[in-house]
């Protein structure tokens, strides 16, 4: 009996190899029909006996091409056809929109065997790659994802390459960057003024980093800057070119065996270390590790992670090195893409260029991770991860932009069921992080075919990302900070609400015009109701706050001993001048340049500023990271929190806290043991709030985000102590829980609210 199946795949299906696969498949298995991409997946029509049908279904998904990801397949029985054989059928250009933009994945095994082998034509050849593996989003220019619309559109392919790029059979097939030494690509090594270094360019990069220089490298979606790990003076040296004082570099290590030497490696963390996306992976410290102090400073962690192109595996096999391998930038500036712009950028921190001739079409940094509780929590979603689109369940199809937010910028594209979030743009305060942004949405825009009715922003209206959208010309939203911080870890986890949505961060505009950051919601996309947030204070200096932690420690300080505050005789006086802090709280007191604020990141930085641990931040939240980093995980004692009732909302009162870290202080106890107390007293404090909250309301959900969850100690210590209450609780992985998180929840709330802007129905 001969049986025909019809079977939708969805899923991340194109671009990926998936049709090849199927092809293989069907020959293997004696079948016939067709497979063939779609605008929403990739249909497949087979024919043969029933039998061999089910070990096909079966063996298509469990033996599916590394990154290809099959979500669901559907299948339906249909009239036998008249094929005696299988085939690819081309696909229309209407079809090959949605997923085939796939994302760059990292050199495979089986390229990495080549490229390593002597006897094979590719030995060597830092351009190796195939349908597995290798530049996906960051060398496509226009859809659909065919060579001629790639920047590898001026390679043409030798004989050899064409036969691999049109067999089916064959693990090139399709593979759009497919090349060799005869026809493509090349490397060359040159010094900061373009001259050419002569030999060979893998091998003299590593003679300069082993005598201590730093080499600019071009990597897939950007420059990055190298230099010997083991190496303090070099290390120093980067720091100080790069202006880049205390922020953790990333370290590349050539294998597992060599990261266990230095870090402490679960299994879920190995995974993630070797999965084709490639991310740093921040790991605990070994103690006898032997990098260069200048690597991480004031950290326990390392951020490492393995090779990820064939230059980064000739450099690593080669070298026998540990590299810091840092973006390509000045501190706070996007990653330098291309040639010409990297030596004007990059000529006075590197003295030599990696590079080649192969263009990049849009930067991509790096992506950063951590393990929880055995999944991923990604930290910076950029390379490997986009743009791969994340499925919302909402019957809105029409399409819409998403701005996100200022600092730590993504902006999200949502349309039919996809929001597609963009990887890290960076913070919008200066012309080249701005110019990055702008060019992206266009990008984006242009390769998904997506024209945008309506905008959606930030409250804030002095945001870069909200003068942007003001100057659209199309329907605008504009939606509070932390309601987006809720919406986005609901619309990870699909989740219809309401939700307790705690929101905890440094800086968020509020609807009342203050400075929001320690914010209990309850909430769904359509709307929030604010139950409870930490009380307001005032942030002497205004922005200055952000930088110098010490006027906010001044500020909780003077709320709760008033003048008394200068006889507490604390560490944190000793280089402060006292009338100047005098003049200060007095202007703060009038309301001259001290706005008010709940920021939670801010009593971080207050608390770090009171143990005398940092009084100044070099980078964006280095206060209440290094505060995290000292704590004393023995320590089960906790500082309190006060709570009172005003209309309706519960306002918390750190004032309890800030007593008790004095009081433990005067007492001589141990910074690690209070910084701990502090830890253990927030976790609490987050509980008995939610807790407060399901009794008024009945909501159990509870969604953990907004900066303050990237503290793993404050993270799962909150999660234990709702889940032992009953609570389930929801916490970010797919995308950052701080404002590179914003987009996909301003997305999310922006589909949900999109009929009321624009009115018609939500299928457009």
């Amino acid at each position: 009996m001969i049986k025909r199946m019809r079977i939708h795949y969805k899923g991340a299906v194109q671009g990926v190899g998936f049709r090849p696969h199927i092809y293989r498949l069907a020959k293997a298995f004696d079948l016939s029909g067709w497979v063939s991409n779609a605008a929403a997946g990739v249909i497949v029509e087979i024919q043969g006996e029933p039998e061999r049908i089910k070990q096909f279904l079966k063996a298509s998904s469990e033996q599916a091409p590394v990154l290809a990801r099959v979500r669901s397949f559907s299948e339906s029985e249909i009239p036998p056809g008249e094929e005696k054989d299988f085939s690819i059928r081309e696909s229309s250009k209407s079809d090959a929109v949605s997923t085939q933009v796939s994302a760059d994945a990292a050199t495979c095994k089986d390229c990495l065997s080549e490229l390593l082998d002597p006897k094979d034509r590719r030995h060597r050849y830092p351009f190796i790659n195939c349908t597995n593996c290798g530049p996906r989003f960051t060398i496509i220019e226009r859809i659909p994802y065919d060579r001629p619309f790639t920047t590898m559109k001026t390679f043409t392919m030798c004989p050899d390459c064409q036969i691999e790029y049109d067999d089916p059979a064959n693990r090139r097939f399709h593979a759009q960057p497919n090349a060799c030494p005869a026809c493509g690509p090349e490397l060359k090594l040159i010094d900061r003024e373009s001259k050419p270094i002569p030999g060979d360019p893998v091998s003299g990069a590593i003679k300069f980093l082993a005598a201590g220089k730093i080499v600019a490298v071009k990597s897939l979606g950007g420059f990055q800057l190298a230099c010997d790990a083991l190496n303090q003076s070099a290390v120093a040296l980067l720091r100080s070119r790069k202006i880049r004082e205390d922020k953790p570099f990333a370290v590349m290590a050539p294998d597992i065996e060599t990261v266990k030497k230095h870090a402490q490696l679960s299994e879920p963390e190995r995974e993630l270390l070797e999965s084709p996306e490639r991310p740093v992976v921040l790991l605990r410290k070994k103690g006898d590790a032997r990098l260069a102090p200048g690597i991480a400073p004031g950290q326990k962690n390392y951020g490492f992670m393995l090779p990820y192109t064939p230059v980064h595996h000739l450099l690593m096999a080669e070298g026998k090195m540990l590299l810091v391998m840092t973006s390509g930038n000045l501190s706070d500036e996007p990653i330098a893409f291309q040639d010409r712009e990297a030596l004007e950028r990059l000529k006075n921190i590197a003295d030599y260029f990696l590079a080649n001739n192969r263009a990049i079409h849009i930067r991509c940094d790096d992506s950063v991770a951590r393990v929880f509780e055995g999944k991923i929590y990604l930290l910076r979603r950029a390379r490997g991860y986009v743009p791969r689109p994340l499925e919302m369940h909402f019957p809105e199809k029409r399409a819409l932009l998403a701005v996100g937010a200022h600092l730590k910028n993504t902006f999200a594209l949502a349309q039919t069921g996809q929001v597609i979030v963009s990887h890290h743009i960076g913070d919008l305060d200066n012309l080249e992080t701005l110019n990055a942004f702008e060019q992206g949405i266009e990008h984006y825009k242009n390769i998904f075919e997506i024209v945008p009715e309506m905008v959606v922003h930030d409250l804030h209206p002095d945001y870069l990302s909200t003068i942007y959208a003001q100057k659209l010309g199309i329907p605008k939203l504009a939606v509070q900070h932390h309601h987006a911080h809720a919406a986005s870890v609901m619309a990870e986890h699909n989740l219809a609400g309401p939700v307790i949505g705690v929101s905890l961060d440094g800086t968020g505009y509020g609807s009342d015009g203050a400075i929001w950051g320690g914010e209990f919601l309850v909430a769904d996309y359509s709307g929030f109701e604010r139950k409870a947030h930490l009380e307001y204070i005032p942030m002497p200096g205004g922005e200055k706050a952000v930088k110098e932690p010490w006027r906010m420690a001044l500020s909780w300080l003077d709320k709760i001993f008033g003048e008394d505050l200068w006889k507490l005789d604390l560490p944190l006086f000793e280089k402060m001048d006292r009338q100047q802090c005098e003049t200060l709280l007095s202007a703060a007191k009038k309301g001259i340049n001290a706005p008010l604020t709940s920021s939670m990141g801010r009593l971080f930085d207050a608390m770090s500023s009171l143990i005398n641990l940092r009084q100044s931040a070099n980078y964006e939240g280095q206060p209440a990271i290094e505060l995290e980093m000292i704590a004393d995980e023995s320590e089960p004692g906790r500082y309190s929190f006060n709570y009172r009732q005003v209309d309706g909302k519960i306002i918390i009162e750190p004032g309890p806290l800030v007593s008790e870290a004095v009081s433990d202080l005067k007492k001589r106890e141990s910074p690690e043991k209070i910084s701990a107390r502090f830890h253990n007293g927030a976790a609490q404090m987050v509980s008995e709030i939610c807790a407060r909250i399901k009794d008024e309301t009945g909501v159990n959900d509870v969604t953990l985000g907004g900066g303050v969850f990237q503290n793993f100690w404050v993270l799962s210590r909150s999660k234990q102590l709702l889940e032992e209450k009953g609570f389930k609780v929801y916490v970010h992985g797919q995308v950052p829980a701080n404002d590179g998180g914003i987009s996909l929840g301003q997305a999310a709330i922006g589909l949900w609210r999109m009929k009321d802007v624009l009115g018609g129905s939500a299928q457009g």
